[in-house]
């Protein structure tokens, strides 16, 4: 499944260098030849540079995002770099073929592609979007995590660990201490003296020491 959203994003990329990086690369060949653009000067205030500078940035950038990062499949930027690196062959080869072969020359997008093909542009950029192809990480997909190893009750190590470690509650039972107040020293009662007369004595004498 991986590898076909990368088959639609090679398809996404594919129509952003042929519609958008061919158009700003053209702004760009608009500039006056033979003498230094703005005439030396700044290029901040030239709209034709900006635009065409920042649809260029933005393609390289969505391409550097598909070469670069490792969950993508590579034919993302693979299959538009093939692309383009056969086309430059077809070029090496006969150029009146490779001409004749690129679609929309009339308007801006095919003349911008043309000159892409003619100053070895699409042969560099599709050096380059090639380079994951030869990675052996990128075709494999991110192996899941394994689940932490079950405990002979079907609970796992760490739940139990957890439970284990988990700090018992304290239990505070205030009924102990609510009537605090009844277990204070009581006062003592004083018998007074003893009532007259024959005072009782035990049936046996008194000890008889030898």
């Amino acid at each position: 499944m991986r590898h076909l959203y990368g088959v639609v994003l090679a398809v996404v990329l594919a129509a952003a260098v042929f519609f958008a990086a061919s158009w700003g690369y053209l702004r760009l060949l608009r500039l006056p030849g033979g003498v230094l653009p703005a005439g030396g000067g700044s290029l901040i205030h030239n709209h034709a540079v900006l635009e065409g500078f920042g649809v260029l940035l933005a393609v390289g950038l969505l391409a550097g995002l598909l070469m670069a990062i490792p969950w993508v499949s590579p034919l993302a930027s693979g299959l538009p770099g093939l692309v383009l690196l056969a086309w430059s062959g077809v070029y090496l080869f006969s150029v009146k073929n490779a001409v004749r072969f690129i679609p929309l020359k009339t308007h801006e997008y095919g003349a911008g592609f043309e000159a892409l093909l003619f100053d070895g542009v699409l042969a560099a950029v599709g050096m380059a979007m090639i380079i994951p192809l030869f990675v052996p990480s990128r075709w494999r997909g991110r192996v899941p995590a394994a689940p932490p190893a079950a405990g002979p009750f079907g609970a796992s190590l760490t739940e139990g660990y957890q439970e284990f470690t988990a700090p018992a509650e304290t239990v505070t039972d205030t009924s102990l201490l609510a009537d605090w107040a009844q277990t204070r020293p009581q006062a003592q009662i004083d018998p007074g003296p003893p009532p007259p007369g024959p005072q009782s004595q035990a049936p046996w004498g008194p000890a008889e020491y030898s």
